[in-house]
C-alpha cells in the first residue's frame, strides 16, 4: 500500500507538470486501436441484433478486464527488472489515465483564438474536440461548448480515474493503475462504440450501460464535492435536482449542471449535428454570460476537487499505516 500511495502522488504530479507528450505512445490509443479492429470485426461477423449486442458484451469484457491485466503485467515485468523501474512505469501509466493538463490545454487552445477575435480558428480548433458541428457557431456557443466539454470531461476524464485508483490503492496486490486503466478503458469503449445510432446500436449498447454504472458513483461524489466547495450546497443540489434529472445522460447531465451552478451559467440547448439539431435540456440559471473566465474557473474548481480527493486518499493512508 505504501508504494500504491506513492505512485498516485507522483501519478498526479505527472500529469499536472506534463501532461500527456503529443509524440508518445499513449494507452488509449492502443486501447482505440484494439477497439477499432474488433467491433469492425464483431459488425462484418454479427449480423442480427442478438448477436451483435452478445458481441458488445464480450468487446467490453476483453477490453475492459485485459487492460488492467496487461497493465499489471507489464507493472510486474518492470519491477521485476528492477523496484524503481517498476515504480516509474507504473506513475507513467497511472497519470496517462489523468486528463487534468490534456482537458487544460484543450480548452486553452481554443480560448485564445477566441478572445482574440479569431472565431474561425476557434471553431476549427474546437471540433478536434466536440462532436458537434462547429462551423458557424458564434462566439457565446463556442463559449459553451468548451465550457460543457470541461464539465463533462471533468468527471470521466479526471475524477472517475482518480476514483478507482484510490480504490486501488486499498486493494492488495492490484494497485491504482489496473482499476484507472480498467475504467479508462471502458470510457474509451463508450466514446468509440457507444451510439444509439447505427452501426453501434446494438453493439455498444452494453459498453454504454456500463460506463453509465461505472462513472455513476465518481460522478455524484463530483457533484457532492463542487457542493461543498461552493459554499452553498443545498443551493447546488437543488439546481441539479431540478435540471439534470432532464438530461438523457444519467452522468454527464449531472456533471455540467454542478459546474453551471457554482459558476451561475447556463448550459445546454440546441447543438447540431452532421446537419441535424438536437436539443439538450437547459441546466443551470443564466446569471452570468458564459466567459473565458468561467472556463478558466472549471478549469480551476476540477482542479481542486481532484487535490481534495488526493488529499482524502493521503490522509486515509496515513490513518491506517499509524493502525499498525
Amino acid at each position: 500500500m505504501t508504494n500504491s500511495i506513492y505512485i498516485l502522488i507522483i501519478a498526479a504530479l505527472l500529469d499536472y507538470l506534463i501532461g500527456d507528450p503529443w509524440d508518445w505512445p499513449h494507452p488509449v490509443q492502443v486501447m482505440g486501436w484494439v477497439i477499432s479492429h474488433l467491433s469492425k470485426f464483431s459488425l462484418q461477423l454479427c449480423q442480427n441484433s442478438l448477436t451483435q449486442r452478445l458481441a458488445g458484451i464480450v468487446l467490453g469484457i476483453i477490453l475492459i478486464i485485459g487492460s488492467g491485466v496487461v497493465g499489471f503485467l507489464i507493472i510486474q515485468i518492470a519491477r521485476s527488472v528492477h523496484p524503481l523501474l517498476g515504480i516509474a512505469i507504473d506513475s507513467i501509466l497511472l497519470a496517462s489515465c489523468f486528463a487534468g493538463r490534456s482537458l487544460r490545454t484543450a480548452a486553452v487552445a481554443v480560448l485564445q483564438p477566441l478572445t482574440a477575435g479569431d472565431l474561425e480558428k476557434a471553431r476549427k480548433i474546437l471540433s478536434n474536440y466536440v462532436g458537434r458541428d462547429t462551423q458557424n457557431l458564434s462566439q457565446a456557443e463556442i463559449s459553451r461548448a468548451v465550457l460543457e466539454t470541461v464539465a463533462e470531461n471533468a468527471t470521466d476524464g479526471v475524477m472517475a480515474p482518480l476514483f478507482y485508483a484510490i480504490v486501488g490503492v486499498f486493494v492488495p496486490v492490484v494497485g491504482p493503475t489496473p482499476l484507472a486503466l480498467a475504467y479508462k478503458a471502458s470510457s474509451t469503449l463508450d466514446s468509440m462504440v457507444g451510439y444509439r445510432e447505427a452501426p453501434y446500436t446494438y453493439l455498444g449498447w452494453f459498453c454504454a450501460r456500463l460506463e453509465d454504472c461505472l462513472t455513476w458513483l465518481p460522478c455524484r461524489l463530483t457533484v457532492v464535492t463542487l457542493a461543498l466547495l461552493s459554499g452553498k450546497p443545498m443551493h447546488l443540489w437543488r439546481i441539479c435536482r431540478r435540471d439534470a434529472v432532464n438530461d438523457p445522460s444519467p452522468n454527464s447531465g449531472w456533471s455540467e449542471c454542478a459546474y453551471a451552478a457554482f459558476l451561475g451559467v447556463q448550459m445546454g440547448g440546441t447543438n447540431w449535428y452532421r446537419g441535424v439539431a438536437k436539443y439538450k435540456p437547459l441546466l443551470g440559471d443564466a446569471i452570468y454570460p458564459i466567459t473565458a473566465t468561467s472556463i478558466q474557473n472549471a478549469l480551476q474548481l476540477t482542479r481542486y476537487c481532484f487535490l481534495l480527493w488526493l488529499g482524502i486518499a493521503i490522509a486515509i493512508f496515513l490513518i491506517l499505516l499509524n493502525r499498525e
